[in-house]
């Protein structure tokens, strides 16, 4: 059985917002699916066994989930690094607590310094102010956090968004082009042209309904379900080795260093906005500036743009 380091646990598929080019689709009328809590505290508990070492927990909004303290608190109690990704929209004080437990950071996506641009991008007037604000306060309760800008347009102003952020004092600001999958454009059979090529390469993530999927983007190509099957035989299943053969043959080999590979956003090597350099720790194979894909390079909006991937 190939090795796992790192998994996506999609906790919902529900959001305050409902951004343009969400690769899950989700918006208010999500759900949080199938999955209950004590599910996911299984997942949690089989991850930590089979030697994963970071888990993320996105959505749709992780942050609606009642139960996102108790997942975090216990990933934390079994050993496992935790990153959030939310939209920084609305944050309760118990998560402000939640967010501060040494091992737990924050990233977040982030469009624009103009609000109304912005909010074309979230649909959702206010999303710009609220953001913001959060990403400052976030900074002054030192969490760690990471924002990534998502290029959707040639006049967007991503280059005054990565300014802006950097203004404020955030270090790590990464940069990811608009892919092609849910609302950014894509069609249920999938384009494997819109991934990285390391899906299931160290990495795995797993949806509201227990589905098994390559990497978020991947959804097209399902391995298996933990509600039906545990984690071991998912990952030592058939239909995962399949899907890394056929990944393989499109894209090649990964290259040596994974899976404790690049700072995860989505995962290593995958967007939005996979930073150049290593995490937790910035140590492991590959060091600091080391191995991310072009796409994913700190802030190279001109190139992405040159090359006609936004």
């Amino acid at each position: 059985m190939e090795s796992t380091s790192f998994l996506w646990l999609e906790i919902t598929g529900k959001c305050q917002l409902e951004c343009s080019h969400c690769y899950a689709e989700s918006g208010p009328a999500g759900t949080h699916g199938s999955m209950r809590p004590e599910d996911w505290i299984r997942i949690i508990d089989q991850a930590a066994e089979l030697g994963v070492s970071a888990v993320q927990f996105i959505g749709g909004e992780p942050t609606l989930h009642p139960h996102l303290r108790g997942f975090v608190d216990h990933a934390r109690g079994v050993g496992l690094e935790v990153e959030i990704f939310s939209n920084l929209v609305r944050v309760t004080p118990e998560l402000w607590g939640c967010f501060e437990q040494r091992g737990v950071r924050l990233a977040c996506s982030y469009y624009s310094d103009d609000p109304v641009e912005h909010a074309k991008v979230t649909r959702r007037r206010g999303s710009h102010a609220r953001t913001r604000a959060n990403i400052v306060e976030a900074l002054r309760r030192s969490i760690p956090l990471r924002v990534g800008v998502i290029d959707l347009a040639d006049d967007q102003r991503s280059e005054a968004a990565i300014a802006e952020l950097k203004s404020l004092g955030v270090e790590h600001v990464g940069y990811d082009r608009l892919r092609h999958v849910g609302r950014g454009g894509g069609t249920s059979a999938g384009e494997v042209g819109q991934l990285c090529g390391h899906c299931a390469s160290g990495v795995l993530a797993i949806g509201p309904d227990g589905a098994v999927w390559p990497c978020v983007f991947s959804r097209w190509l399902p391995v298996g379900n933990v509600l039906t099957d545990d984690l071991r035989t998912v990952m030592g299943g058939p239909r995962i080795a399949d899907v890394r053969g056929d990944l393989r043959a499109a894209f090649g080999a990964p290259p040596p260093c994974l899976p404790n590979m690049c700072n995860p956003q989505c995962g290593p090597f995958c967007g939005p906005a996979c930073e150049p350099q290593c995490w937790p720790t910035g140590t492991g194979p590959c060091g600091p500036k080391g191995g991310c894909m072009p796409n994913y390079e700190a802030e190279p909006i001109v190139a992405a743009r040159s090359t006609g991937e936004v």
